[in-house]
């Protein structure tokens, strides 16, 4: 009956055979197994319970009551049987793997580590063991000592991909970037169709900047033949940050052809010739995308600024004030309006515009946070500041509200420890943004904490690489930490960048002469 997918039918005879022989543990182990399938756990445990009273020393009983009491959330209950099954046949090691894993489960990590130990002392050979206490290492975020145990597992099963692909997880957790490249190279030299460590891999490079590295193994797929269009769609994408901006243009071109309304797809499109300095290709490309699309006031910004950089500036304002009248409920208008105004110094008018939308979309965070920058644009810091603050109210986890206010308190040398905590949570909130980092470097310095000055901006300058602000802000944390030659290379780079500035000259002449340099 159970082959034939007649599982009431054998549940029926099961119940029969418990009633002829209700002291057999094997019929009752049995019937918790059926009932285990048939998705009722309770019936299952009372019959796995009843299973064990008449036969305790039965290890398959105690690893599937595990099994029934880890799905009803049970697991101080299932570790206890657990414990037994190890202490029923300590030479298999099953039981062993589930109280690791279980233990893990609730956090009782040194026990994790404590049962795996034990099992390795009784099977030094066991390649799950050593894996198991890869993944509780994980869990504890000893990236490091995982990694050692990833790479004993591959020695005793050189083929065990999974525990490859969790290898090269750990070091990319210990940033340890080349080595996690190197792991997922060897990957795919043994397995070349595992798509999901490929697309893994391209992602890597592209976090890396290894842009080239990236598009060489999209093409590489494309030329095997996988070439659907998000390969096309990461290509572009790609293109476009290395400013291969005629590469990019071929790539979405050819999805738009297949696609016509794949509208982000435009937006790339549009983007692409934007950057490539063909504002009239970009304008024509970003006036296709329908009002229906999600980016359509995002392509209509775009358009009115490059009416802006065309020296017309008046055609976008007049774009973006009749989307806002044709659909006076949405708040993007007002905001790029804004932005536009901004743009061409019109502070003034951008903040009443703000204000009067703001009686239509109250406590709005993103519409608060521009009216915020705008006061500052005026010289009105404590309204800005007031503002950044009714923001990080509406939204804690606001990463630029956090900066921009932590940042303002460091420019003024005031409020240092609350700059410090916005900044720092900041840089959790995104930890690869090189502004954000370059804030929380620069309130280190005012906090006259100069290592850490330096540690945080060295990040900076890495992820935004020739920003003269970021570049100065090293300089200054370099000569007062009297590292002069570092200073000096620093201020060179943002003389390079701004070479009007009187100022610098004077300062590269003071570092020189500090030490003795003509």
């Amino acid at each position: 009956m159970m082959i034939e997918g007649d599982t009431e039918g054998a549940l029926t005879l099961l119940r029969e055979a418990v009633k002829e022989d209700p002291s057999s543990g094997f019929l009752q182990k049995s019937l918790a197994e059926l009932y285990l399938k048939l998705g009722q756990p309770v019936n299952a445990l009372e019959a796995c319970e009843r299973s064990i009273e008449l036969d305790p020393q039965n290890r398959e009983s105690r690893l599937l009551i595990w099994s029934i009491l880890t799905s009803l959330k049970r697991d101080a209950d299932a570790i206890v049987h657990l414990k037994k099954a190890v202490e029923i046949d300590p030479a298999k090691e099953d039981a062993y793997l589930h109280l690791a894993a279980t233990y893990v489960r609730v956090f009782e990590y040194e026990q994790a580590v404590n049962i795996l130990k034990d099992l390795l002392k009784r099977q030094p050979d066991s390649y799950l063991g050593y894996y198991y206490m890869a993944k509780t290492y994980d869990q504890m975020k000893l990236f490091q000592e995982s990694a050692g145990y990833y790479r004993k597992v591959l020695e005793l099963k050189p083929d065990f991909e999974q525990a490859m692909i969790d290898m090269g997880v750990a070091q990319e957790s210990q940033g340890r970037y080349p080595d996690a490249i190197d792991t997922y190279r060897k990957l795919i030299q043994a397995n070349p169709s595992n798509f999901n460590v490929i697309q893994h891999l391209i992602q890597l490079y592209i976090r890396q900047n290894q842009l080239d590295d990236a598009a060489k193994l999209l093409n590489d797929l494309v030329d095997k033949g996988i070439n659907g269009l998000e390969m096309h769609r990461k290509l572009g994408l790609i293109y476009m940050e290395m400013e291969r901006y005629d590469d990019a243009i071929n790539e979405f071109s050819a999805i738009l052809k297949e696609e016509p309304l794949a509208h982000q797809v435009r937006f790339y499109l549009a983007s692409a010739f934007e950057e490539k300095g063909e504002p009239d290709r970009a304008i024509e490309e970003f006036a296709k995308i329908p009002r229906s699309a999600f980016n359509y006031y995002e392509a209509l910004s775009h358009i009115a600024f490059l009416y802006k950089e065309k020296g017309d500036p008046e055609k976008g304002i007049s774009l973006l004030k009749e989307a806002m009248e044709s659909d006076p409920k949405n708040i993007e208008a007002p905001i790029y309006l804004a932005a536009l105004y901004d743009a061409v110094e019109r502070f003034e008018a951008g903040l009443t515009l703000l204000k009067d939308s703001e009686k239509n979309f109250p406590d709005n965070p993103r519409l608060i946070f521009r009216i915020g920058i705008l006061y500052d644009k005026l010289g009105k810091k404590d309204a800005s500041i007031n503002e950044m603050k009714r923001v990080i109210a509406l939204a804690p986890d606001d990463p630029q509200a956090l900066n921009y206010l932590g940042y303002t308190y460091a420019e003024q040398g005031t409020n240092l420890d609350e700059a410090l905590q916005y900044l720092k949570k900041a840089v959790q909130l995104k930890p690869d943004d090189g502004f954000i980092l370059d804030s929380l470097g620069w309130v280190y310095f005012k906090m006259k904490n100069y290592d850490e000055a330096v540690a945080q901006l060295e990040k900076a300058i890495s992820l935004v690489k020739e920003d003269p602000i970021v570049l100065e802000h090293l300089a200054e944390a370099y000569l007062a930490k009297r590292e002069y030659r570092k200073a000096l290379q620093r201020y060179k780079q943002v003389q390079e960048l701004e070479p009007e500035r009187k100022d610098l000259a004077e300062k590269i002449r003071k570092i020189k002469a500090e030490i003795g340099e003509r």
